[in-house]
């Protein structure tokens, strides 16, 4: 009992940690704002959710960005925590539709669902707590006036994260399916 818990625990430190290092391979793109890139960091996050539990994805989550604010030296909190709860809202449905219906079907649905509760959820959370934050903590002033937080959302941040959410979902799919037999080893195996 004592030796699983441990295997687990070391698993989630292990993705978190490769999480981390696929956050800082990223790229932005070319029609959108420059300070948002994409990166492949929450596929970790995925994995760790369809293995364990959808509680799982959200430990790799907080393991990639805790290691990320050491690493930077927390020169972007505000963004940090965004990329957390970004994270979570893309890989909660994920791993919860997959659990709940177990197929192919499941985890198409569940990155859709995922990639959409991620934009509308980023969305809100932008405008009303993480802009907000950029002008008071950040020194971007311009971040507290309604007219271009609304522009920023709709024309940065939504798409944004509809795209990553696509992107994503189409690197996890096939990657997903190579791995799925040795997931379900290791699944019977840690349980």
């Amino acid at each position: 009992m004592k030796s699983s818990k441990l295997l687990k625990l070391i698993i989630f430190a292990l993705l978190g940690t490769i999480s981390v290092v696929l956050m800082f391979l990223n790229f932005p793109l070319p029609f959108l704002p420059s300070y948002l890139k994409i990166d492949f960091s929450d596929v970790p996050a995925l994995l760790a959710g369809l293995l364990f539990t959808p509680v799982a994805g959200i430990i790799v989550e907080g393991v990639k960005n805790s290691l990320y604010l050491v690493l930077t030296g927390a020169h972007d909190p505000v963004g940090v925590v965004g990329n957390f709860f970004a994270g979570t809202l893309f890989v909660l449905p994920v791993a919860v539709l997959y659990h709940r219906l177990k197929g192919p079907k499941s985890l198409v649905s569940g990155l859709i669902t995922g990639t959409i509760v991620m934009a509308l959820g980023m969305g809100v959370l932008n405008y009303f707590v993480l802009l907000p934050a950029y002008s008071l903590f950040m020194g971007m002033e311009e971040m507290a006036i309604p007219t271009v937080k609304w522009a920023t959302v709709i024309a940065g941040i939504t798409p944004f994260n509809l795209i990553k959410g696509t992107i994503v979902g189409l690197l996890f799919i096939p990657l997903f399916a190579k791995l799925r037999p040795w997931l379900e080893r290791k699944r019977a195996s840690l349980v």
